[in-house]
């Protein structure tokens, strides 16, 4: 009870910190939200900044959101996107980027362990070998670089997927893999050194002295023991997927939070702005909530020092 309670309110002060330090950042930044080329008259722009609250001192309209925010879960109207609540942009973009990053965290999960336990059972050899230039050529490649080079390769060269959009599964294939390639390369890499460091323990060398065949002790004790690195960066991996997302959705025009985001620090939209990074943040939490969490499920051992 005690730990439950522990981490709900780190959770609260980590959101709390964040939601600081975004709307103050936001501020700092020169220029404002109707600061366009034709000029606008005075009276009319009063109104606007009355109506956003942007005639309120700092700490005023850092306090009337967070009320907002907290009492009724609103995240106020957004200044670009006229007529519509930040809410409601939320509501439609936010399941096209939890599709997106569900999609590139299974790639990355399943590509990323298999590769790890083959390079950790092949080592020396080519596939290990292999296997580890494709880890570090994930890990070392912008994902804009990678973007790039997938659009030009698989689109334009070849014409097998589309570049752009989310309509149809097909449009939603290039994007997916190229998400999951970094997030894969680090699984990888850190499933190799696991189970390298699995193989050396005592208990897999008793297994082995008994008898059992290297199927049954890579399946019933080196795969199990293993995945306790990979599910302990599973929560921040997950968060940074979907943080990830936003060179990807907006070189692939999908129209995920993470798209908006981008429009909305160019056009100076505060609201969107302090709605999508209250939104990760608080995936963020909870993500490493769950992974904390699961520990004990993972590893029995755990269970005592909880």
């Amino acid at each position: 009870m005690k730990r439950a309670l522990d981490v709900l309110l780190s959770g609260i002060t980590t959101l709390i910190v964040i939601s600081l330090l975004t709307f103050f950042l936001m501020k700092l930044v020169p220029g404002g939200p109707f600061d366009t080329g034709k000029a606008v008259p005075p009276e009319v722009l009063e109104s606007l900044n009355r109506k956003f609250r942007l005639d309120l001192p700092w700490h005023e309209q850092y306090y009337a959101y967070m009320r907002d925010l907290v009492v009724h879960g609103d995240m106020g109207p957004s200044i670009k996107y006229i007529g519509m609540s930040v809410n409601e942009i939320v509501a439609e973009s936010l399941p096209v980027s939890l599709e997106l990053g569900t999609y590139a965290l299974l790639i990355s999960l399943t590509g990323g362990i298999f590769l790890g336990f083959l390079a950790a059972l092949k080592k020396g050899t080519y596939l290990d070998l292999s296997a580890m230039m494709i880890a570090v050529s994930g890990v070392s490649l912008p994902s804009f670089l990678v973007a790039a080079i997938a659009i030009l390769i698989f689109s334009q060269h070849l014409g097998w997927l589309p570049s752009a959009f989310w309509d149809e599964p097909v449009n939603k294939i290039l994007p997916s893999i190229v998400l999951g390639l970094r997030p894969m390369a680090i699984i990888a890499r850190l499933t190799r050194s696991s189970v390298l460091e699995v193989l050396n323990m005592d208990y897999v060398r008793t297994a082995r002295a008994k008898g059992l065949s290297d199927l049954k002790v890579n399946a019933l004790h080196v795969f199990k023991n293993s995945l306790i690195p990979v599910v302990t960066v599973i929560g921040p991996l997950a968060a940074t997927i979907l943080t990830g997302s936003f060179v990807i959705e907006f070189v692939f025009s999908v129209p995920g939070l993470g798209y908006h985001f981008i429009k909305a620090v160019t056009d100076r939209d505060f609201p969107l702005v302090m709605g999508v990074t209250m939104i990760y943040a608080l995936f963020l939490v909870v993500s490493n909530t769950l992974v904390d969490w699961l520990y004990p499920f993972i590893d029995p051992r755990m269970k005592g020092s909880k």
